[in-house]
């Protein structure tokens, strides 16, 4: 299958689709998923969306954000992200997101670990569902965006003109076809294999929590877009930047660790240990929190520890950490009145494709935002609720870079032509399962080299 856009955006989260909400109704904009339109970790996001909440706020939101990023932050990115949040959230709000209000219709702001006020924006305990349902729904109102869903990129294409590198789009499989392990054939050409050229590509394909065996993150997420950022030599930033949450809950069954919100410890949860006394401030960065919690279950010998809602109303806790609470009820928790086990897990990718301020990567037409790009919002730590605005804001200005580069000088390269790079050069596609396989140790072993580089301690929670 060969298909023309003018922009192509690889991945259906809140970054990817507000991308595409921004690029004028006269460009083609083609939106492609791994998996269902609504299966990427902004779904899952549960805490809130920060905000800032006026001019005497600013010194405080930017004193939070580098402090818990451990002042490795670009600060030209911190500034832009907090200066611009105010005009993402009037938009969202003009799109339908229903923040929470208090009975006079002012919005509601709760507080989370590492803010020094409350700054976050939210709706009960599922902020990411309802902003990305939202977006979804207006992106498929616009007769010029198409969501194609199951298409799972295995390359990019490129070329060179005047001795640099450009992305021309991609190459792709169905994802149905790789589930099923499917190879592609090459003795009838295009019978698997998807390409789709595009003047611009942006890659907004989540993080890596698929390559961990405790993660917030759903299993597909598995960073094959920094694979390939490898391949092509395209640079690559922090690494071995990977946040661990401290709360989820605790299961022996296996599969996607459910995320207990920071939001909970933000409203007066406490962390006990196996003897029921309290151990760490709750309210500490999360690398802090999860360190605490790793040598408390190495020194009581346990899997985990427990975190109490004693301090929250009741009522607080059926509205608005709903969604918890029903979840705990299923695991045999009524959190009312009990506390619950929780246990650290991957949950956040800071690292990714090293972007400047307008999320370019350092390959030509090639852009790449949300968790798959580092533009050095978060640094070595994310502080909490910064990920959905971080990729909001600068999906839009990618989208603004986007066309106001539109017209730039490029020689016009068949689809003919790209195609017979293809089935000349890439035998490998005849194995996706190899592919995949080779994906995942190329982003191993540069987190493992990135992590030497820089002797990182990850308590323990390891990737492979």
């Amino acid at each position: 299958m060969r298909l023309q856009t003018d922009v192509l955006i690889v991945g259906s989260g809140v970054a990817g689709l507000y991308c595409a909400l921004n690029l004028p109704k006269n460009l083609q904009v083609t939106v492609i998923t791994k998996a269902k339109v609504h299966e990427c970790d902004s779904y899952l996001a549960q805490g809130g969306i920060c905000v800032l909440r006026n001019d005497e706020d600013y010194d405080k939101y930017f004193e939070d954000t580098l402090r818990a990023g451990h002042y490795e932050n670009r600060r030209e990115s911190v500034e832009i992200m907090i200066k611009s949040s105010q005009a993402v959230i009037e938009e969202l709000i003009d799109f339908g997101v229903d923040f929470a209000r208090d009975e006079d219709g002012n919005l509601i702001y709760t507080k989370e670990g590492a803010h020094s006020v409350p700054r976050i924006l939210f709706h009960e305990d599922i902020t990411g569902k309802i902003i990305t349902e939202t977006l979804i729904k207006e992106v498929k109102s616009r007769s010029n965006i198409s969501l194609l869903e199951d298409i799972t990129m295995i390359d990019i294409l490129t070329f060179e003109y005047k001795g640099m590198k450009i992305c021309r789009g991609i190459t792709a499989i169905h994802s149905k076809a790789y589930k099923e392990k499917s190879s592609v054939n090459l003795k009838e050409p295009y019978a698997n294999l998807i390409t789709i050229e595009a003047k611009d590509t942006v890659l907004a394909c989540g993080g890596l929590g698929g390559l961990y065996e405790h993660s917030t993150n759903y299993s597909h997420i598995m960073g094959d877009a920094l694979a390939i950022a490898i391949r092509h030599g395209i640079r690559l930033k922090n690494m071995d930047y990977i946040q661990i949450h401290p709360t989820t809950l605790y299961t022996e069954k296996k599969g996607r660790a459910f995320l207990i919100t920071e939001s909970v410890r933000g409203e007066g949860g406490i962390l006990l240990n196996a003897e029921g006394k309290r151990f760490v401030n709750e309210l500490l960065p999360r690398d802090v929190v999860t360190k605490a919690i790793f040598e408390e279950m190495r020194r009581s010998g346990t899997k985990y520890v427990w975190l109490s809602m004693e301090n929250i109303d009741k009522n607080e806790i059926k509205g608005h950490f709903k969604h918890i609470y029903e979840k705990c009820l299923e695991e045999g928790f009524d959190c009312t009145k009990e506390p619950i086990p929780v246990v650290p897990a991957q949950h956040y990718f800071m690292g990714g494709i090293d972007v400047d301020s307008y999320s370019r990567s350092s390959m030509k037409n090639l852009y790449a935002v949300g968790e798959t790009s580092c533009n050095g919002v978060h640094g070595r730590n994310r502080l909490a609720s910064n990920s959905l605005l971080e990729s909001l804001v600068f999906a839009k200005r990618a989208s603004y870079d986007i066309v106001k580069n539109r017209y730039r000088e490029e020689p016009a390269v068949k689809l003919d032509e790209t195609h017979k790079i293809i089935y000349n050069l890439h035998e490998e596609y005849r194995d996706i399962d190899a592919l995949f396989e080779e994906y995942r140790s190329l982003i191993i072993n540069e987190i493992e080299r990135s992590k030497n580089q820089n002797e990182q301690d990850y308590n323990g929670v390891k990737c492979g």
